[in-house]
């Protein structure tokens, strides 16, 4: 804990264009919680690179979604926007936390069934138990696909602590407001995503308002024609759900003020409203990356002080595994 709040960790990868999924299921969110935690929220490019990446491609992306980060709301004084690659602290605790990770464990984990496995992507949950552990985070913000990741991090803790006594804060899920769960407008059963194969079945954060408009336009309904909330409907519900996310209103309401309309009208509401939330983000987003040496200033100061606090957390550990004591 630091000072009086608990800590938060979480962190996006670098990876592809973040969506509309990505803004309103969490980053949206991260912004509410910096007054009642002190929180890390890093760019996790060392994940990224389980997978081959165009080195200037992520370069670009990564100071892309640090700048969407404070462009969503995240003011970096208050919270630590950093590049975990910045960090050596992750890479170090996360090679002593191997030693204390079993083959079997990781064999369960589900990141890497049918996949080509290298050995990063095999141990990728060891990196990630790492990244929470390092700052003592009290909570993290985890979805479903990741609360395996989050149950390892914590046997791995109190295994570490089993043995050498109280080093780390055994860290809870973060269970708050429900971020809105957005699905492809393609194909309803399926969660929006930056990697799906087709774009027309994501909104990206920085697509311009014709784009947006288009791939409502687009989005997969049925032949029902009415505009109900329900589980028979799901292209319909997920567009309500995104409707509401935008506007604030409750799907009752959306059903009542599109009762008797068709999907002809529904649709490019649902594109406006979008639009209404996006643009002003995208404005932002435009003005912070023409000034380069306040991003700078911001890639740089909070590394120092994540690699402070990473420090304290590391220096610890490799004191109780053994390690020879550094001359300073």
């Amino acid at each position: 804990m630091l000072g009086d709040k608990k800590v938060l960790f979480s962190g996006m990868q670098a990876t592809g264009n973040l969506t509309l999924g990505n803004y309103l299921g969490a980053l949206k969110n991260w912004v509410t919680l910096s007054d009642e935690y002190e929180c890390f929220y890093s760019v996790v490019d060392m994940h990224s690179i389980t997978i081959r990446q165009d080195p200037a491609v992520l370069r670009k992306r990564a100071r892309t979604l640090l700048t969407l980060y404070i462009a969503a709301g995240l003011d970096p004084e208050k919270n630590c926007i950093y590049y975990q690659s910045h960090v050596s602290g992750h890479a170090e605790l996360a090679w002593i936390l191997n030693c204390f990770t079993y083959m079997g464990e990781l064999n369960r984990m589900t990141q890497f069934k049918d996949k080509s496995v290298n050995a990063g992507l095999f141990t990728y949950p060891v990196l990630m138990a790492a990244d929470i552990l390092l700052y003592q985070a009290d909570v993290v913000p985890v979805g479903i696909d990741q609360m395996q990741h989050l149950e390892l991090t914590r046997d791995i803790a109190q295994r570490f602590n089993g043995i050498y006594g109280d080093v780390f804060t055994v860290p809870e899920a973060y269970i708050g407001k429900v971020g809105a769960k957005i699905m492809s407008l393609q194909d309803p059963a399926k969660k929006m995503s930056k990697s799906d194969e087709n774009p027309n079945g994501s909104i990206y954060l920085m697509d311009d308002p014709d784009t947006i408009m288009r791939k409502f336009k687009r989005a997969v309904t049925d032949s029902e024609g009415q505009i109900l909330y329900r589980d028979e409907q799901p292209g319909i519900k997920n567009l309500i759900n995104i409707y509401c996310a935008c506007t604030g209103k409750a799907p009752d309401e959306v059903v009542r003020e599109f009762d008797g309309r068709g999907y002809a009208e529904f649709k490019p509401a649902v594109g406006e409203a979008v639009v209404s939330v996006l643009k002003p983000l995208q404005d932002r987003v435009e003005e912070l990356s023409k000034d380069k040496a306040y991003i700078d200033s911001v890639i740089k100061n909070n590394a120092e002080k994540a690699q402070y606090f990473a420090n304290k957390t590391l220096r610890k550990v490799q004191k109780k595994v053994g390690f020879p004591e550094r001359i300073r």
